[in-house]
């Protein structure tokens, strides 16, 4: 669906900025002007706590959207870098919300797409809620989302990088995960227990 959410805008509407490694999209407090699509490539949307800490809000890869609340807001409320090099389309804020308010099918398509991000955001936070680390590592390794480094993974998890790199340890000492690469884990198949 979001491959084509956006085909009718106008070509002005959509334009293709091509990244490096590092490159900052926008930051924290800065104006809208409107969401992005990662083509090829990825970014991280950080968000700096009030005590300094940093927090991953989002991983956005291929055909992955990002920062859609922006069509709605005045400020971005995070950073948007690019941890992975590529291709990333911006998508006018303007044209966006001109489209939402005469289209009443881009407008449905559009908050089908809101909803099942709010979907995954409350997993996560199912995920970020278990208290236990070595349960919450495990589970959000489960859930696919050790997809990046370690590091990353913990600040997506409220972890931090040595406490989760201590559960990781603990669990496949336990023999519930096993370490497959430099930071890459894979969940062992468990026997059914009776």
């Amino acid at each position: 669906m979001t491959d084509d959410l956006f085909s009718n805008l106008p070509d002005t509407a959509i334009r293709l900025i091509s990244t490096s490694t590092d490159d900052v999209l926008f930051r924290q407090a800065e104006p809208t002007t409107g969401l992005y699509r990662v083509q090829r490539g990825c970014v991280t949307l950080r968000r700096t706590t009030v005590v300094g800490d940093t927090l991953t809000l989002h991983r956005a890869t291929s055909g992955d959207l990002f920062a859609e609340a922006s069509v709605f807001s005045d400020q971005y409320h995070c950073d948007a870098i690019c941890t992975v090099g590529g291709d990333v389309q911006h998508i006018s804020k303007m044209a966006t919300l001109d489209r939402l308010s005469k289209d009443q099918n881009f407008a449905l398509a559009f908050m089908a797409l809101l909803a099942r991000q709010v979907q995954s955001y409350r997993f996560l936070l199912e995920i970020t809620a278990i208290k236990s680390a070595e349960e919450r590592v495990l589970a959000a390794v489960s859930a696919g989302y050790l997809d990046s480094s370690v590091t990353e993974f913990a600040t997506r998890i409220h972890l931090t990088h040595e406490a989760c790199y201590r559960a990781l340890r603990t669990l496949c000492n336990q023999g519930r995960l096993t370490q497959v690469g430099r930071g890459q884990y894979q969940l062992v198949d468990q026997p059914d227990r009776p």
